[in-house]
């Protein structure tokens, strides 16, 4: 069925080479995408399902395969783009990969990406101690300090007296937790990027037509979903359920307006693909500062649960009242340079 055109060029506005915009949602484009990305995601995942949780190999087998997952949404995004047939020349900056430019602009919104979702964490973190949900040792870090003992007690004796006595105190071992996040967010960010090619790089730009709450929304609640096959086996929440799909969405949906914000601001994928790593970098900073035997749901806890939604609000609400969704504020890459002519 001809859909009609979806895409027009469009003056960079100054004087600069014509760029390539979606005027309309590409609906068969975006259809193939999901069916791609959820289609192979399922296909990945076929060996956890086999074994099942209870199986020994199942933690092992668990991170090979939601690494491997990761890929899928990209991999959907290029098949997307042959059958929207977006121009070569324009596939890279509708991707929001390339050029970096205004290179100012792209560079320090991914370096603030690099932080921002720690900061966001840390707020849910209040939060989810505020509710009474949790509880938290600031000083004593007894939660953390019960964990570490567990995994000494795993060892020999030998090993375990000299761990113990060359382990630096507890308050540096959070404080480096803390400090390596912005690194874990760089290194996360390699296997962040085939989610957000897919989430924020194709899909968000491709539902942008519909508008911006739309666009976010729905995009948003397509990275939950596609989850699916692992939150089943109860990765996350501990839910093998539609509870835990619920919940997943959710998170997503709320996660995926800050990351997809920083996608139409900035015109690039790259502070999404950054802030994505972020985020799994901090996802486990509750564990850090939690006091021993304080309770720890991760409906209620998670980033990705009740807390986060509720920090996230705020931050969108601040973000809305300054105008930051605004279709004004929305940017793209700068268009290819033309050669001036003789």
């Amino acid at each position: 069925m001809d859909e009609g055109p979806t895409s027009a060029p469009a003056s960079d506005g100054a004087g600069g080479a014509p760029t390539f915009r979606l005027r309309s949602v590409p609906w068969v484009a975006v259809e193939v995408f999901a069916v791609v990305s959820f289609g192979l995601s399922w296909l990945v995942a076929i060996p956890l399902w086999r074994i099942g949780a209870e199986d020994p190999a199942f933690p092992v087998l668990l991170g090979l395969v939601a690494s491997v997952m990761m890929t899928t949404p990209a991999i959907g995004a290029v098949v997307a783009l042959f059958v929207a047939r977006i121009p070569r020349g324009e596939r890279l900056r509708l991707l929001g990969m390339w050029p970096l430019r205004p290179a100012r602009r792209v560079v320090w919104w991914t370096v603030c990406a690099t932080v921002a979702p720690l900061l966001v964490v840390a707020l849910a973190i209040g939060i989810a101690a505020l509710f009474g949900w949790t509880r938290l040792d600031l000083v004593g870090f007894s939660g953390f300090r019960a964990t570490i003992d567990a995994q000494l007690g795993a060892l020999d004796g030998s090993t375990a007296e000299l761990a113990r006595a060359t382990m630096p105190p507890i308050g540096a071992l959070v404080a480096l937790q803390i400090a390596a996040v912005p690194l874990g967010a760089l290194v996360n960010s390699v296997l962040a990027f085939g989610e957000e090619l897919g989430w924020r790089g194709w899909l968000l730009p491709a539902l942008r037509p519909l508008g911006t709450w739309p666009a976010l929304l729905v995009s948003g609640a397509v990275w939950g979903l596609w989850h699916s096959p692992l939150i089943l086996l109860g990765y996350n929440f501990g839910l093998t359920d539609w509870r835990g799909v619920a919940l997943m969405t959710a998170g997503c949906v709320a996660w995926g307006v800050l990351l997809g914000w920083a996608r139409l601001r900035t015109g690039s994928v790259w502070p999404a693909v950054v802030g994505h790593g972020a985020l799994n970098a901090s996802g486990g900073l509750i564990v850090v500062v939690a006091a021993a035997g304080a309770p720890l749901d991760p409906a209620l806890v998670l980033p990705l649960g009740a807390s986060g939604w509720i920090a996230i609000a705020a931050v969108v609400v601040i973000l809305v009242l300054c105008g930051q969704f605004r279709v004004d504020r929305q940017r793209e890459l700068a268009p290819r340079r033309v050669p001036a002519r003789p």
